[in-house]
């Protein structure tokens, strides 16, 4: 969910790692590479993915809400790193913090985006999970099989 990450913005992070998948699709036999463009391509056409996109966009070319979420990541990295060192935070470090947050998500453009961010997280996500319960098991997974959070060798109580 973060629009900078080892000081890109997020468009730039995606292309870095469009790039890094090509150079790793090139180990993949060519009828899988084949099955996993075609799947690409059928997530790309669900009608849900173009409105996902398209808040994205409206979140790119809005500067006021960029500028809102670069200052809201910021402020809560700098928390966060006082925090894993030890300082107390003050009420009134969280009370500003809550009160640009707050001015982010009611922020239809940045609401947007957030949203959009986490349901294409979300796809990724049930994907990544859908393949690597098929590694493990040796088969397609039924949905009994994708039950449950963790994955297997986790170590908690859940039946995997």
């Amino acid at each position: 969910r973060e629009l900078r990450r080892r000081g890109r913005c997020a468009p730039m992070a995606i292309l870095n790692a469009a790039t890094t998948v090509r150079h790793e699709m090139n180990s993949l036999s060519p009828s899988i590479q084949t099955k996993l463009e075609d799947l690409c391509r059928a997530i790309l056409a669900e009608p849900a993915m173009e409105q996902h996109r398209l808040r994205v966009d409206q979140f790119m070319i809005n500067d006021a809400a960029r500028e809102q979420y670069v200052k809201v990541s910021e402020q809560g990295e700098h928390l966060h790193h006082k925090q894993h060192q030890g300082v107390q935070l003050t009420d009134a470090e969280i009370s500003a913090f809550e009160q640009e947050r707050e001015k982010l998500l009611s922020d239809p453009v940045a609401r947007g985006f957030l949203d959009a961010q986490e349901a294409l997280h979300e796809v990724q996500e049930t994907v990544n999970k859908f393949v690597k319960k098929s590694l493990e098991l040796g088969r397609v997974p039924a949905a009994e099989d994708l039950q449950g959070g963790c994955g297997s060798g986790c170590g908690c109580d859940h039946k995997h």
